[in-house]
């Protein structure tokens, strides 16, 4: 038999060497991104980043009008999200969240840190901007935060690193009828790994009172009136010595807290709002300031 070396030695290579893993999203042998966890450079690229937000308020990339046509001051400072929820994103979370594929929490809560690093910079530069107006810098929930007047102007913003730092990850919590379905909270895995990431204490602050029917197929109206007494705070005598101990950790506050509120879509906005009012009116009950932001990995 007369075999050609050179042959022989490129089929023993390709038995010997490594072999691309496989895309968790594409299932295709290829090189894998170095930046986001188990999914290839192709299908990294194609991910619909929300970079430059329309609405400053909401972080929707299109135009907002649940924000434009509200006259009612928001409990939160602004939320900011990852991603724009498209067919493909839809695809990523309904595998993780329904279909039970864990090894994408660590992929959604690396992008969700991507939308932490845009709303840092974006709070240090309203904060530290000497022309910044104090009225226009964050502040008590009731006064409306007017900060987002300024960022009406668009104006761009560095994503260098940033020295502005949220104090406590609270993710949106499910009710027990939803947790035995599917087994975990996927509000708590995505702060778990943003915590992490970010050395950011996380903690469980909230409980839902009772149980509602999926809000994906529900109006805005329905959802806005589905939420109300939805959430209370957490009943465990361990919470809040554990939100105390945030609160103290360096010493007296000398600002408010910056709370994070973390859940994996902003769809109206109403999940967001009922659990904030709930984390205000327990920093009010205990005397001390709070900024109450939010999180979401898409925003429908």
């Amino acid at each position: 038999m007369n075999i050609k070396p050179l042959a022989w030695l490129k089929g023993a290579q390709s038995l010997l060497a490594p072999s691309n893993p496989i895309c968790l999203s594409c299932g295709k042998r290829a090189r894998l991104s170095t930046r986001l966890p188990a999914i290839c450079t192709a299908c990294a690229a194609a991910i619909p980043w929300i970079t430059r937000p329309r609405c400053r308020k909401c972080g929707r990339a299109t135009g907002c009008p649940d924000c434009s046509r509200s006259g009612e001051p928001s409990p939160i400072v602004c939320n900011r999200s990852a991603v724009a929820y498209t067919a493909d994103m839809r695809d990523w979370l309904g595998k993780y969240k329904y279909r039970g594929n864990e090894r994408y929490a660590p992929l959604l809560g690396t992008m969700l840190d991507r939308a932490y690093d845009m709303l840092a910079a974006q709070m240090e530069q309203a904060t530290q901007d000497p022309l910044l107006p104090a009225c226009l810098c964050p502040g008590p929930a009731r006064t409306g935060w007017p900060i987002a007047v300024r960022w009406l102007k668009r104006q761009p913003v560095s994503t260098a690193a940033s020295s502005w730092q949220a104090d406590l990850l609270i993710p949106v919590p499910v009710s027990n009828a939803r947790l035995d379905e599917r087994g975990f909270n996927q509000a708590e895995r995505l702060a778990d790994v943003l915590s992490r990431l970010r050395g950011i204490p996380q903690l469980p602050l909230l409980v839902r009172t009772h149980h509602t029917a999926k809000q994906s197929f529900k109006s805005r109206a329905e959802r806005l009136a589905d939420m109300k007494h939805v959430f209370a705070e957490n009943p465990d005598p361990a919470i809040r010595p554990m939100l105390e101990a945030v609160v103290n950790a360096n010493g007296p506050l000398r600002r408010p807290l910056r709370i994070i509120i973390v859940d994996d879509i902003y769809t109206t906005g109403s999940t967001i709002r009922a659990c904030a009012l709930v984390v205000g009116h327990l920093a009010a009950e205990k005397g001390y300031g709070a900024e109450i932001y939010s999180l979401t990995w898409a925003r429908s």
